[in-house]
């Protein structure tokens, strides 16, 4: 799941970065990325665990939708109150919350998409001789 999910926010981080000003003042460089992506992908790990190792929770894995926005709002306001990044005039802005669409939507989409994929390949393998 975190190698998933890991890659799904390497495209994700590197495909939205321009969206942002700066992180801590400073240009945002390839060791920022780095961290962001594996913080997210530990994020989403830990998200979507019940869901992949419990069965009874598959039936509402669009709970991972949930969680992850929820998540994302956090991180995003608490980041920006901070001044741990800032985001440029490119950045679509959600209203009334202040926060950008793309880092709002990212935990949730990837963790989504991540349990998907992880059921698929898992199908996949166990479809084999």
């Amino acid at each position: 799941m975190f190698a998933i999910a890991f890659i799904f926010n390497f495209i994700w981080e590197n495909l939205h970065s321009f969206l942002y000003d700066n992180y801590r003042g400073g240009p945002i460089t390839a060791f920022i990325l780095l961290r962001a992506i594996l913080a997210d992908a530990v994020m989403i790990t830990v998200i979507v665990a019940p869901f992949v190792y419990f069965s009874s929770l598959r039936k509402y894995r669009w709970l991972i939708l949930i969680i992850g926005i929820a998540l994302a709002i956090i991180i995003e306001r608490y980041a920006l109150s901070t001044g741990r990044w800032a985001y440029n005039e490119y950045m679509p802005l959600i209203p009334f919350l202040g926060v950008g669409l793309t880092p709002t939507t990212q935990l949730a989409l990837l963790g989504y998409f991540s349990v998907m994929l992880e059921e698929r390949m898992r199908f996949l393998y166990n479809k084999r001789p």
